[in-house]
């Protein structure tokens, strides 16, 4: 199991490239695996831990893959295997895309319910109802999700739940309907960008969906989707990362392929904390003043500060002076890089959703444990911060979402290396 060793002090100064979306990646490869007749091409495609996971369960399922330099072959077979077995799909949560494009293929799917980070309870009662509204079948019995439908028909449905748009019910749904009967309509669908590259893919393939970008989605169904090429958005929550990253090092650095329009909760949000940003067409140039604001944020479903960058955040508000507020309303235990943080020096305590960020003058280095993926993140940022020696174990967890992470940051000026435990 690797470490990440980390010489902290370091101010980051160049350019960071921003690698593809992971979370647009997952839902590409199985529309593409399962709902295309035909090959696909998929470009700008991240080395990750979870393209390797949902390879292998695509494989499972009956599709070909080959992988290189960024590049994703994707070729199904004739048949297609309806069932996700246990072993695989408890790897990750993103998984469970493959329900709705089953159901829509082969009218049938028996899936088993998904693993992933633990950042507590992220039910799929969502995917279930809009499925079940389309006209599936489905019962959960010994770890499974078995699903059957005669026909999937379009239907007029609601995705909002207890926390917002569900991101991954929308693009269940989203995939099912591409090849259901009549016209499906989304209303509180999730408005995130990987969302949208997910609908512009399908578009691509020969689906009819209106509403792109917005809280409301019409996808008309067609009798067949094909083969194409794409190639995925730059990763808005990996940009948002290395902003941080050049922040909370009082750095100078340039991120290259950041989207300003899938970046402006984010951008607001170091803006009113002091951090300088200059947006250029290709990107964004991160500089950091001696002194930052303490300010108060709110995650929300896009486009509205994202959960994805609450750990960072966090990260950063606990070396600026004064008190900040972080309020957590996406998941509520996603919280656990608090005590890690804490370890290293910093002065925060959570009470239920919300965290109250007492700005410390200096971190200290310390060995400190990684619990999912972007509470990783926040770890290898504080470690560049603080005074002295870091190490973050459990690096698998970072593996997941960030490409190379001590490659690119040592490119630009920090101390890591990866080491063999």
């Amino acid at each position: 199991m690797d470490k990440l060793v980390i010489n902290g002090g370091k101010r980051l100064e160049g350019t960071v490239s921003v690698s593809g979306s992971k979370n647009a990646t997952l839902p590409v490869a199985v529309a593409a695996s399962i709902l295309g007749d035909g090959a696909s091409v998929i470009n700008n495609v991240p080395d990750l831990r979870d393209v390797e996971t949902l390879r292998s369960v695509l494989e499972v399922l009956g599709a070909t893959t080959k992988f290189k330099d960024s590049t994703l072959h994707i070729a199904p077979r004739n048949e297609i295997v309806y069932e996700a077995p246990y072993d695989l799909v408890r790897k990750m949560r993103a998984s469970i895309y493959v329900l709705g494009p089953l159901l829509a293929r082969l009218g049938r799917a028996k899936v088993s319910f998904p693993g992933g980070c633990a950042i507590g309870p992220r039910p799929i009662d969502l995917h279930i109802k809009g499925l079940e509204q389309l006209g599936a079948r489905i019962e959960i019995k010994g770890g499974y999700i078995y699903a059957q439908t005669d026909r999937l028909i379009g239907a007029d449905m609601d995705l909002s739940g207890v926390h917002g748009p569900s991101v991954g019910a929308t693009a269940n749904v989203m995939m099912a309907a591409t090849l259901a009967e009549g016209t499906t309509r989304i209303r509180n669908a999730a408005r995130e960008p990987h969302v949208s590259d997910l609908a512009k893919f399908l578009n691509a393939m020969g689906a009819e969906i209106e509403g792109i970008g917005t809280s409301e989605l019409k996808i008309h169904g067609v009798k067949q989707l094909l083969g194409t090429e794409y190639s995925i958005v730059p990763d808005d929550i990996e940009a948002g990362t290395f902003m941080v990253a050049g922040a909370i090092t009082g750095g100078d650095v340039f991120v290259k392929n950041a989207l300003q329009a899938n970046l402006e909760a984010v951008s607001a949000t170091l803006s009113e904390a002091g951090v300088q940003l200059d947006w250029k067409e290709n990107g964004v140039r991160v500089t950091t003043p001696r002194h930052l604001n303490a300010i108060e944020l709110s995650t929300e479903p896009f486009p509205g500060f994202p959960t994805d960058m609450q750990a960072q955040m966090t990260g950063l508000l606990s070396l600026v002076s004064g008190t900040s507020v972080v309020n957590e309303a996406i998941h509520t235990d996603r919280f656990m890089h608090v005590a890690e943080l804490n370890r290293m020096g910093a002065d925060i305590r959570v009470r239920g959703n919300r965290a109250t960020v007492r700005g410390v003058p200096k971190l200290s280095g310390a060995p400190i444990m990684a619990s999912d993926l972007r509470a990783g993140a926040v770890l290898v940022l504080a470690g560049m911060a603080a005074e002295g020696e870091t190490v973050v174990s459990r690096v698998y967890h970072i593996d997941r979402g960030y490409e190379r992470i001590e490659e690119k940051l040592t490119g630009i000026g920090a101390d890591i290396a990866r080491i063999d435990e």
